[in-house]
């Protein structure tokens, strides 16, 4: 990601884009506001990337690391790129509830738990 692209944490659930844009518009010019939100729910995940116009804004913006944003202290950072060497949640494995292993979704893993297996 772009130097101007901040990786702002630990929001509110309740935390929408407008709450996201008054507190960073002092700041400099805001061109993106990314809330990253739930599929299911439709509720915020907790962080956001915000892209400035420049670099210089990002930068003056990290000095909300730390301050309170509706009750909660945020992490402010530079964004980084996901290392998409590793599978990342949800990407190709799914959640057993049975027996709390994750489980592939390609038919070779798809093998019964048999508690009285040995293991090595």
């Amino acid at each position: 990601m772009q130097k101007r692209t901040l990786y702002i944490g630990n929001l509110a659930y309740t935390a929408v884009e407008e709450d996201l844009e008054q507190a960073f518009e002092q700041f400099g010019v805001i061109e993106d506001i990314k809330l990253m939100r739930d599929h299911e729910t439709g509720r915020s995940r907790g962080f956001a990337f915000i892209t400035f116009g420049s670099e210089d804004e990002a930068m003056a913006a990290r000095v909300m690391d730390g301050r309170k944003l509706a009750g909660r202290t945020l992490k402010v950072n530079e964004a980084r790129k996901r290392d998409r060497k590793q599978p990342q949640p949800n990407s190709k494995q799914k959640y057993n509830r049975q027996n709390g292993n994750s489980v592939h979704r390609d038919p070779e893993s798809f093998k019964r738990f048999d508690p009285f297996q040995k293991r090595h």
